[in-house]
This record gives structure tokens, C-alpha cells and sequence, in this order.
């Protein structure tokens, strides 16, 4: 049997229409009732269903925007203004505001989400991100509030609709483009297995190596963390006789980090090693040399994710989807055949 307001109102010793408030973060409300009614929320596992809600309640015509990291941090990466920037177009289209959540951490981002949700100052959320242990995507599907995610869920995707490239298609693409040149020392440099979008990025790296007949090897995966270590770890990688002659980057802007590194190094792209990175951001066609990149439609990943939520916000009742933007290679020259 499920748990009711009426359930919560007997433990917490108050009316329902008191716990009704207390979701709606009524500003008349006492904190000290406030905490009695959601403690007794936690203690029974009840959570409102804001879904159903929604329909008594006034659309804000807002949509909130969850980041992955502080504000600070992520919108110094490109990825993340244009993405915006695709959800701005169409919000503006169904005369939407856009909110911003952030937090320093995974908690402080959950607690940042539950006090949105909880006080209705959205109609709908959009991930920019995909975790393979994401207790924010849990909350709202308990809930049954409306979101959409930018990325592919690492669980229950056939219950949420989400915008994302074909991470494994077009990788196995890239990686096959580079053994094609001759390379069957490859790595894959960048990734954050806590991310979905690193996991279909290797499976894609690994199907290409397979079909080529080149072993998979894990040292030629290069963990984010490991390049924000000591410079020398990645000048031994780099150097050692064993060193790879193509590097699959999973962002234009590590990529060019890894210019700058490599010409301190006296390593010449593309004559010493080739490089094809992801997300084709606007420097990458001003590198010298110019980057070879992916062009993943950011834009337009935000645009159809705006779209989803704004349907599903107008009909609830509608069905998930999953929306697969084209992704296409740049050829420009920082690979070339290796003999």
C-alpha cells in the first residue's frame, strides 16, 4: 500500500493540508513544522508526486537547468554556453524562463535539486549529464517530476526520455579512421567512467580495435584524474618506448592542452603522433595544426532537449523518447598515415 499525505500528517501530528504546504514550501509555515513533517517523510519514504501536483498547481513557465559541476567551473568549458544556448532558443520559442542549479559537489547538487522541486520553482528540469550512480535522476523519477537528460541513462532509459549523440557509433567511426591511416597504437585519452558518455566512448573504441584485430589495452586508457596529476606521469606515458602514435581525446579542449604539451616535448603532430578529439569547438579550426574533431550538434542537443521537456510538461501522459542527434568527423589536419 502507498504512503499518503494522510499517513504523513498522523506521524507528524499535524493536518494534511499542513504537509501539503510543507511541500510547497509555504513561507507561513513554521521551520520547526517544516522539519517535524519532513522528517516524518523521510521516516515513512514518502515522496509527492509533483506530476500529478502540477496540475493544480500554477506552471511557473520556467524550466531549471541541473549542471554537473559548480557554475564557475563548467561554463568555462564551451560545451556548456552553447548547450544552454540551444535550451534558451526554444524556452524563448514556448515563452519559458531558464533556472540554473548547481552545487559544488554530487550532495550539494541533490540537496539544490530537492529544494527546487519541492518548492515548485520550475516546471521541469533538464540533466546536462549522465551518471552511472545518479541519485538525482532517481529522486525525480520517484517523485514523478518532469525531466528530461542530455546523455544516455545508465538505468531505467526506457523510462526517461533523453537527447544524445551514438557515442559508440561515432567512436568506432574515429578509431577506425585512425587505423585506416595505419595506427594500431591508439589511446583513448580523458575519460570519467562516473560518466555514461566515457562508457559508449570505449565500447565504440573497443568494437574498432576488435574488428581491426588490435588487442584492447588498458594502459592506453588515460584516466581525467591522471592528467590532472604531475605533468611527469603523462611525459613518461608519452615518451616511452612503447608510446602510442594516435590519441582519441574525448574534448577539443584537452586536446589542445595536450598540443602544448606535446610541442614541450618536441613531439610533432601530426608526424609524431596523430590526434582526433571530440565536440568541435570553435578553436579547434584555429590550432595549429588544426584539430580534427567531432561535430556532436551541441546546440541542438539542448534545443531537442528543451523540446522534450516542454511536451512533457504541456502532456504529461506522454510517452518517453529517446532522441539521437547526428554526430559527423572534421578532417583537418592533425592525423596523417603512419608507415
Amino acid at each position: 500500500m502507498s504512503i499518503t499525505i494522510k499517513d504523513v500528517a498522523r506521524v507528524a501530528n499535524v493536518s494534511p493540508s499542513t504537509v501539503s504546504r510543507v511541500i510547497s514550501n509555504n513561507s507561513r509555515i513554521s521551520e520547526e513544522t517544516k522539519k517535524r513533517v519532513k522528517k516524518a517523510m523521510k521516516q515513512l519514504g514518502y515522496h509527492p508526486n509533483f506530476q500529478a501536483r502540477s496540475l493544480v498547481v500554477k506552471s511557473t513557465e520556467t524550466v531549471g537547468i541541473v549542471m554537473p559541476f559548480s557554475a564557475s567551473t563548467v561554463l568555462q568549458d564551451p560545451f556548456f554556453p552553447e548547450v544552454i544556448r540551444g535550451i534558451s532558443v526554444k524556452a524563448k520559442e514556448n515563452r519559458y524562463g531558464m533556472y540554473l542549479s548547481t552545487g559544488g559537489s554530487e550532495d550539494e547538487i541533490f540537496e539544490e535539486v530537492t529544494r527546487v522541486v519541492q518548492g515548485r520553482r520550475v516546471d521541469g528540469l533538464i540533466l546536462l549529464y549522465s551518471r552511472t550512480d545518479d541519485k538525482v535522476m532517481k529522486y525525480l523519477l520517484d517523485v514523478g517530476f518532469p525531466f528530461t537528460v542530455i546523455g544516455r541513462p545508465y538505468v531505467g532509459a526506457e523510462r526517461i526520455t533523453f537527447v544524445d549523440n551514438d557515442n559508440i557509433y561515432i567512436t568506432k567511426q574515429v578509431t577506425d579512421y585512425l587505423i585506416q591511416l595505419g595506427h594500431s597504437k591508439i589511446a583513448f585519452v580523458g575519460i570519467d567512467m562516473d560518466f555514461v558518455l566515457s562508457i559508449d566512448r570505449i565500447e565504440g573504441y573497443k568494437q574498432a580495435l576488435h574488428e581491426a584485430g588490435i588487442e584492447f589495452r588498458e594502459d592506453y586508457i588515460i584516466q581525467k584524474s591522471y592528467l590532472k596529476g604531475e605533468k611527469s606521469a603523462i611525459t613518461a606515458f608519452l615518451t616511452s618506448p612503447d608510446a602510442p602514435t594516435a590519441l582519441v581525446v574525448t574534448d577539443d579542449f584537452l586536446a589542445l592542452e595536450l598540443f602544448s604539451h606535446l610541442e614541450a616535448l618536441n613531439i610533432r603532430i601530426p608526424e609524431d603522433i596523430s590526434i582526433i578529439s571530440f565536440n568541435n569547438y570553435f578553436m579547434a579550426e584555429h590550432s595549429k595544426p588544426l584539430l580534427t574533431s567531432v561535430d556532436i550538434d551541441i546546440f541542438q542537443l539542448g534545443y531537442e532537449a528543451a523540446n522534450c521537456l516542454i511536451e512533457k510538461i504541456k502532456n504529461p501522459e506522454s510517452l518517453p523518447k529517446r532522441i539521437t542527434i547526428p554526430a559527423k568527423m572534421i578532417e583537418r589536419k592533425s592525423c596523417s598515415s603512419f608507415l
